[in-house]
C-alpha cells in the first residue's frame, strides 16, 4: 500500500481481509511499535557501516504537503502556498530518519523544530548538534531548545551570489531523505484523517528504505 498507494479495500486477495490488516496497522501505529522498529533499524544500519549506533549530529527540515477531504488537523503554509500538513523530520548525516512529527502547515519551522528534537532527546543521547536552514535561525528557537536539553544549531545559508540550483552542505542529506520517502505513492498527499496515521505511513516508508539498505550491506 505504501508503494502503490492503493486503498484498503483494494488489497490483493492473497492478504487477509482488509479489516484485519487495517486493525494491525492502527494497533501498531498507536502503540509506537513502528517508531520502535525504525529506531532499531537506524542503529543497525549505522553499526553495519562501522559507525556508532547513536549519531552525534543531525539535519532538520520540513516538507509541507496537501491534504484531502478526509479531514483532520491542517493549516496554511504561507511560504509554500499549501494548505495541509507539515512533515518535520530529523536525519543523521547519512540520511537515516531519526525523528519525526507531523503538524498543521501553519506552524512555522522554528516552532515545530523544538517539538521534533524533544521527541528524540533520549532515543539518541549523543545527538546534540543540528544543521538547519535559515528558517530555524533566531533567538526564539534557541530559547525553546534550552528547555529540552543542550543543543547547538548551525545554520547553513545559501550564498547571496549563487544563481539557480545550488547543493548546500549537509542540507542536501535531508532533502534526499524526503526524496526516498516520496517514492511511496501513499505519501504523494496526506490522505489520513489523523496525525497518528500520517506518522505511521512515514515510518513504514522509511522502514522500507532501511530494510532494503541493510539487505545490501
Amino acid at each position: 500500500m505504501a508503494s502503490t498507494g492503493c486503498q484498503w479495500r483494494q488489497l490483493p486477495k492473497d492478504f487477509p481481509p482488509y479489516s484485519t490488516v487495517q486493525g494491525y496497522f492502527y494497533a501498531w501505529s498507536r502503540s509506537q511499535l513502528l517508531a520502535s522498529i525504525n529506531h532499531r533499524l537506524v542503529m543497525a544500519a549505522r553499526e553495519a557501516q562501522g559507525r556508532e549506533a547513536s549519531p552525534a549530529a543531525g539535519v532538520i527540515d520540513s516538507q509541507s504537503v496537501k491534504t484531502t477531504e478526509s479531514g483532520g488537523p491542517r493549516g496554511f503554509d504561507a511560504g509554500k502556498k499549501i494548505k495541509g500538513r507539515k512533515r518535520h523530520i530529523v536525519t543523521d548525516t547519512q540520511g537515516h530518519m531519526v525523528g519525526l512529527i507531523v503538524h498543521p502547515a501553519n506552524i512555522q519551522d522554528r516552532d515545530g523544530g523544538p517539538l521534533v528534537l524533544a521527541s528524540i532527546r533520549f532515543l539518541y543521547p549523543w545527538l546534540r548538534h543540528i544543521f538547519a536552514d535559515s528558517g530555524y535561525a533566531g533567538a526564539k528557537l534557541r530559547g525553546a531548545l534550552r528547555r529540552s536539553g543542550r543543543w547547538t544549531v548551525e545554520i547553513i545559508k545559501r550564498s547571496d551570489t549563487a544563481k539557480g540550483f545550488e547543493v548546500l552542505p549537509r542540507r542536501w542529506v535531508v532533502e534526499r531523505t524526503f526524496a526516498w520517502l516520496n517514492r511511496c505513492r501513499r505519501l504523494a498527499k496526506d490522505f489520513e484523517a489523523t496525525i497518528a496515521s500520517a506518522v505511521a505511513w512515514l515510518f513504514i516508508a522509511h522502514i522500507r528504505v532501511l530494510t532494503r539498505k541493510l539487505a545490501r550491506l
